[in-house]
C-alpha cells in the first residue's frame, strides 16, 4: 500500500471526547507519518541530504513541541493541519527546498546561516530577523 493510499483512508474525526482520545490519534499520526517516510524520501531525493530517522526525529519534535496543549479540540485542529502537511507532501505539493528548509534544516538552521551575514546590522535587527523566521 503506498502512502498517500494509506493518507486516504486515515480521516481526522471533528472533535474528539477527551485528551486522550486525542493524544491516541496523535500517537496514530504519527505512525503514519513515520510510514510515509521512506517514499518520501525517494519523492524529493533526500537521501543525500537526510536520514529517515533525522526527519522521524524532526516530526517528533514538531509533536511534541505542543505536548502542553491539554484542550482536545485544539490536538484536533492541530491534527487536522498536520495531516493536511503530510498530504501535500506525499502528493507532492511542495517542492524539494521547502521540505528542506522545513524539517531539515528547521528553525535552527536559519539562524547558523545568518550568523555570519549579520556583522555590520543593528542589534534591533538582529532581534527581529531572529524573531520573524518560521
Amino acid at each position: 500500500m503506498s502512502a498517500l493510499a494509506a493518507l486516504k483512508m486515515v480521516k481526522v474525526p471533528p472533535n474528539s471526547a477527551s485528551v486522550e482520545e486525542a493524544r491516541k490519534r496523535t500517537l496514530e499520526f504519527f505512525k503514519m507519518a513515520c510510514r510515509s517516510l521512506p517514499s518520501v524520501m525517494e519523492i524529493y531525493n533526500l537521501d543525500d541530504v537526510v536520514t529517515v530517522s533525522q526527519l522521524r526525529s524532526a516530526i517528533s519534535a514538531q509533536i511534541r513541541r505542543n505536548a502542553h496543549i491539554a484542550n482536545p479540540k485544539v490536538i484536533d485542529l492541530l491534527l487536522f493541519k498536520a495531516t493536511e502537511e503530510l498530504s501535500n507532501i506525499v502528493t507532492h505539493s511542495k517542492q524539494r527546498h521547502h521540505v528542506i528548509g522545513q524539517y531539515v534544516l528547521g528553525h535552527e538552521g536559519f539562524i547558523q546561516d545568518m550568523g555570519t551575514k549579520d556583522q555590520g546590522i543593528s542589534e534591533f535587527l538582529k532581534q527581529f530577523y531572529t524573531s520573524n523566521y518560521f
